[in-house]
């Protein structure tokens, strides 16, 4: 475990990860930082037009390299894209430069927070549901490789209650790291 001064939001599109990690910020009195709309301020596009115009291998070439930039920061809450695991690079970065929290969200709880969201370039192709599913069976292993805490963020808690629950885990974990650095 990691008991750095960071904080790692990851897991699938839908978790909640920018509206919990706004809240967590606020809360631990932390900077909050969405690795999507930093890309997006940086690149002065969306993310929808780098896809089109680079393809998902020159979004990622990018978002990498922010997110490597981003880590190096002292004092935040990071909330990443879902496919910032894919790259091991990234998840070396992650791991090593703060507390990692998997949001964990199943793919009903995805297509209901997303039903409206049209700005998404992989849920713009075929069938949502078989894309959700297939991007979980990619992405579930490499966000549990990381993972210093797992949260069960599927069903209809809100952002807030959410963000409570996972500051008092971390407060415990982190509490729990420290004594056993002090034995």
């Amino acid at each position: 475990m990691n008991p750095a001064a960071n904080l790692f939001l990851v897991g699938p599109m839908g978790a909640g990860k920018t509206s919990i990690g706004r809240r967590l910020a606020a809360q631990l009195g932390l900077a909050f930082v969405d690795l999507d709309l930093a890309f997006e301020e940086r690149a002065g596009v969306s993310i929808a037009l780098t896809f089109e115009i680079e393809g998902e291998a020159g979004f990622r070439r990018r978002e990498s390299a922010l997110l490597a930039e981003l880590v190096g920061r002292r004092g935040i809450v990071l909330s990443t894209g879902g496919g910032a695991v894919l790259d091991p690079a990234n998840r070396d970065c992650l791991r090593s430069h703060g507390f990692v929290v998997w949001l964990d969200a199943d793919v009903e709880t995805q297509l209901r927070r997303l039903h409206a969201d049209r700005k998404r370039p992989l849920l713009g192709v075929g069938d949502r549901r078989e894309q959700l599913e297939r991007l979980a069976a990619l992405r579930n292993p490499l966000y549990a490789e990381i993972a210093d805490l797992r949260i069960n963020a599927s069903g209809t808690q809100g952002s807030a209650s959410m963000a409570r629950h996972v500051g008092a885990q971390v407060a415990r974990l982190w509490q729990r790291s420290r004594e056993g650095e002090q034995a």
